[in-house]
């Protein structure tokens, strides 16, 4: 694919469930995601879908309390295409549109590629949390204990970007 093809982006229906659980399976390891103590199943979110065609290139969801949009997970299928920052570009607007503050994410301390995205799009790092994932893995145990850069994985990162 090129970038000049085109790329739609639309919000997640509840006809998507059954696609974004096995997405969350196969680039988490599971639909269940902890972070800062909070638990989500990711096919029970709101989100948006990037594809071309019937053939999906990357996933986002977030969820809204308290005027603060959080990303809870994003997937870009076809990497520096573009496709992530059309997701979050997508949940900036949607943030602005339910009078958010701010839109905020958390990534861990192996990400390495995530960290350089975000700042590059304009958020910034704000907290970091020694030993997050280490309390995750009380409630799942299946989070790895290194990343495949060889990393250990360990702690939560937070990133904002003001509205």
């Amino acid at each position: 694919m090129s970038t000049s093809e085109s790329v739609i982006i639309s919000p997640l229906t509840s006809d998507n469930a059954a696609i974004v659980k096995l997405i969350a399976e196969s680039q988490w390891g599971d639909n269940l995601i902890i972070v800062h103590n909070t638990t989500y199943h990711l096919d029970q979110l709101p989100g948006y879908k990037a594809m071309h065609g019937k053939t999906w290139l990357g996933l986002l969801t977030y969820d809204i309390s308290d005027q603060i949009c959080e990303i809870v997970s994003l997937d870009s299928f076809i990497p520096w295409m573009g496709v992530g920052s059309k997701l979050v570009d997508t949940v900036i607007e949607k943030a602005k549109q339910s009078n958010c503050k701010k839109v905020v994410l958390i990534t861990t301390n192996d990400n390495l590629n995530a960290m350089g995205f975000y700042q590059k799009i304009g958020f910034q790092m704000v907290w970091v949390e020694p030993d997050a994932v280490t309390r995750s893995r009380e409630i799942k145990p299946s989070i790895p204990l290194t990343a495949e850069n060889g990393l250990p994985i360990r702690d939560e990162i937070t990133f904002e970007m003001n509205l």
